[in-house]
């Protein structure tokens, strides 16, 4: 037998065979995951002030990005490092986006959270670090916003796709799954960007991948040549960290791109996408 198949039997909604099409999330933004149209997602690790993420917005925006990622809420390893500006961060959040004319991706970590989130979020995201919490996962799946599912930071493709199965069972088909890369002995590079999962997930599930080159490397010279692989791999989109001033960012500063540098991958994709029959979004006017 050539083709992997997943041990586990209990996968009803989320594998291939249970829809004829491939799934299209469409947000509400205009952005959407799947399709000829690539989703390409940029910003900070974490909104630190009003100026910072409005310069963000602005950027990338700029050059082509059509949705605005950045943490209001930060999963940190250390509990004294920054923790986000929680409520503040989604205000600045979607008052940068909606300047811009940008759709909102930010991180939920607390059940307890989602309503609000999904107050100034157009897509909720679900990070490596509660990728297997169950609480969290069926709240957000009946929040009934689209939902980005990373995979965890030691998860197999089979708790990945478990992990998506409660969401779908709870009522929600706008799930997009999210490789960020693994954790490996190896600290070459912060993770180890699995792009192979992109298209084997394309013979297991008919969701979206997207691919997260920033945390898969942590190295911000590694960025373009790995969002490259990814689209020339299959990939529905990209997540990638933008901020302003990386050596100043309070978190992730190493694995950020300048604007500048943002400005040159979108280029640098534009005939990769082509390639595969795909296209980048337009620059928005608004920027």
């Amino acid at each position: 037998m050539d083709r992997y198949q997943p041990p586990t039997r209990e996968l009803k909604l989320a594998r291939r065979e249970a829809r004829s099409e491939r799934t299209v999330v469409r947000l509400e933004s205009g952005a959407s995951f799947g399709g000829d149209l690539l989703a390409i997602a940029a910003g900070p690790c974490s909104v630190e002030s009003a100026e910072q993420i409005d310069a963000t917005a602005k950027a990338v925006a700029r050059a082509g990005a059509n949705l605005l990622r950045g943490g209001a809420f930060k999963p940190r390893t250390s509990p004294y490092a920054f923790q986000g500006l929680g409520q503040r961060g989604l205000e600045l959040l979607a008052a940068a986006a909606g300047r811009y004319g940008l759709g909102v991706v930010t991180e939920v970590m607390d059940p307890r959270d989602v309503p609000l989130v999904a107050r100034y979020a157009d897509m909720l995201q679900i990070g490596a670090r509660n990728m297997q919490n169950f609480a969290l996962l069926r709240e957000a799946g009946e929040s009934g916003k689209p939902v980005l599912l990373k995979r965890g930071l030691s998860a197999t493709v089979d708790e990945w796709l478990m992990a998506a199965e409660y969401l779908l069972l709870a009522g929600n088909e706008k799930v997009v799954l999210c490789e960020r890369g693994v954790r490996s002995f190896d600290q070459a590079t912060r993770n180890v960007l699995d792009l192979s999962v992109v298209p084997l997930l394309a013979e297991l599930t008919h969701l979206p991948v997207i691919v997260d080159p920033s945390h898969g490397t942590g190295i911000a010279r590694l960025v373009e040549p790995m969002s490259m692989a990814a689209i020339a791999a299959g990939a529905d989109g990209l997540l990638v960290e933008v901020h302003p001033d990386p050596a100043s960012a309070v978190s992730d500063g190493s694995q950020s791109l300048r604007p500048e540098a943002f400005a040159g991958l979108m280029e640098a994709l534009a005939p990769v996408a082509a390639s595969v029959g795909r296209r980048l979004p337009a620059a928005s006017l608004a920027a």
